[in-house]
């Protein structure tokens, strides 16, 4: 897919050559111009032509150049240049190549000199940009074709500076690699409930561990209940869709030893069981999943990376169903861990669910900690839908997963995590703890019941109930899901190998 080659761009015979435009024009900008007899110039001055941040200026080239189109990438003041700003401009960019059939490209690299940025950072936003802004939901229309995800099938790097080759392949191929997590991820989300089931997603990890030669496990409800997963399993009793609990081994080290687990919250329909959801709140509920989709993308980055780091991922798969056996507010059940559990909202089910993920992980060796769930609407008051929320017992494990997001332009805010919090979350009258102390501080809620279970083990706790969807599209992908968090699982692995 991607090629480096040492030669002029002013030479290089292709169908589209992207070129990056700044307010500062340079060698590579004056070179073009001469070449169009000073007619670029009049355009930038016309501002027909302009370096803003996220403009994408095409224009035909008449043969003057070897390239049979130019398209121009507004991106600003180079001194302002940042990762995302890259990201996002680069993203509308391979949007309209999209949009015009544009297979084949070519990227003038000595446009992008002297950059903010060294070469693998920036070309690692333009990597992540191409695989995540063509992006292209499947419908089940039956009078419509699907169209591919990625039209652009090969594009080539030209720089006339040899030197830049291996940074500039090693950064792209790690972003599209973590661009096509993101989209694995989304693919989940986007899956009506009726066509992802528990026993699907396994399935869809199954391949996702096949393709990469991952270790996995597939626990059953019978191995469940040997485990004592009452958590889990009281989620699933009103379904009559078996649950599945999925756990997917990377060892990227000599030996299997301190793994991080990554745990993603599998709920793959959400009617809120007997604290059933109103009608307008329960559609959409088959993106109840967007932690373990998330979970699985990240896997895939993983797999194709191979760093040198050992992961587990763990995904409890349910749907949360109401019959005559589901579970009930006032139920008393008892967690993997032991500690019972006070029913007051059937509709708080994926703190359930992950207490005994979690459980399982420690008691498979994990040293650290990161899961991530659509959990709470609490969450969407607190910060909107384009801030994850976080929490922490451990801070320097927080600051290196912040890292990782701020990298990947993920936003994510941590909240707070008092003691005051972690009591009330264990004020049950009739057990160890409750699932749900009422609306105040109800993202805190969650996450500290999910917190209890962690115990000591640094772990992070990533809320994504807001930012799972867009509601219209933008530069890095269409409306709908987006596969968030995806990109920051990682990079938080991934940035591990290079400590």
């Amino acid at each position: 897919m991607y090629s480096f080659k040492q030669h002029s761009f002013m030479k290089t015979e292709t169908e589209a050559l992207l070129f990056g435009v700044f307010m500062e024009k340079e060698a590579a900008f004056q070179l073009l111009d001469e070449a169009f007899s000073g007619e670029l110039q009049e355009l930038y001055d016309s501002r027909d032509l302009t370096y803003e941040a996220g403009s994408v200026v095409k224009l035909h080239t008449f043969g003057k150049i070897a390239s049979k189109r130019i398209y121009f990438v507004g991106l600003g003041k180079r001194e302002d240049v940042t990762k995302d700003s890259l990201r996002k401009a680069f993203g509308k960019a391979f949007k309209q190549l999209a949009k015009d059939h544009i297979q084949e490209a070519s990227l003038a690299v000595d446009s992008l000199i002297n950059l903010p940025l060294d070469d693998a950072v920036a070309f690692e936003a333009v990597g992540e940009a191409h695989a995540l802004a063509p992006f292209v939901l499947k419908t089940y229309h039956t009078n419509k074709k699907s169209k591919p995800d990625i039209q652009l099938t090969e594009l080539t790097l030209v720089s006339e500076a040899a030197d830049r080759e291996s940074n500039i392949l090693k950064g792209i191929s790690l972003g599209f690699a973590l661009g096509e997590g993101a989209n694995i991820a989304r693919r989940l989300v986007h899956t009506p409930g009726n066509l992802l089931t528990a026993t699907d997603l396994a399935e869809f990890a199954q391949g996702i561990a096949d393709k990469h030669g991952f270790e996995i496990d597939i626990l059953d409800k019978e191995e469940m209940v040997a485990l004592g997963m009452g958590a889990l399993l009281a989620v699933n009793q009103g379904s009559d869709e078996p649950p599945k609990l999925i756990v997917m081994r990377y060892q990227g080290k000599d030996t299997w030893d301190n793994p991080v687990a990554l745990v993603g919250k599998g709920i793959t329909f959400d009617t809120g069981g007997y604290s059933l959801k109103p009608k307008d709140g329960i559609v959409g509920m088959k993106m109840d999943m967007g932690g373990a989709a998330a979970v699985i993308g990240a896997m895939d980055t993983i797999g194709t990376v191979k760093p040198k780091v050992n992961v587990m991922a763990v995904i409890p798969a349910t749907d949360n169903m109401i019959s005559g056996n589901a579970f009930k507010p006032d139920d008393v059940i008892v967690s993997m861990s032991g500690k019972t559990i006070e029913i007051r909202n059937t509709d708080a089910e994926g703190r359930l669910v992950l207490a005994d993920a979690i459980t399982y992980a420690k008691t498979k060796g994990a040293s650290k900690i990161i899961d991530v769930a659509t959990l709470t609407g609490g969450v969407v008051v607190a910060l909107g839908k384009d801030v994850t929320g976080a929490m922490t017992n451990n801070q320097e494990w927080y600051e290196t997963v912040q890292k990782a997001a701020d990298e990947t332009g993920e936003l994510i805010w941590q909240l707070p995590y008092f003691d005051h919090y972690k009591k009330q979350v264990q004020s049950s009258d009739i057990a160890d703890l409750n699932n749900s102390p009422g609306r105040p501080a109800h993202a805190i809620m969650a996450g500290a019941f999910v917190g209890d279970f962690a115990d000591k083990t640094p772990w992070v706790h990533l809320d994504i109930a807001g930012t799972a969807m867009k509601d219209t599209e933008h530069n890095l992908g269409p409306k709908g899901p987006t596969g968030v968090m995806t990109r920051t699982l990682a990079k938080v692995i991934i940035n591990q190998n290079n400590r």
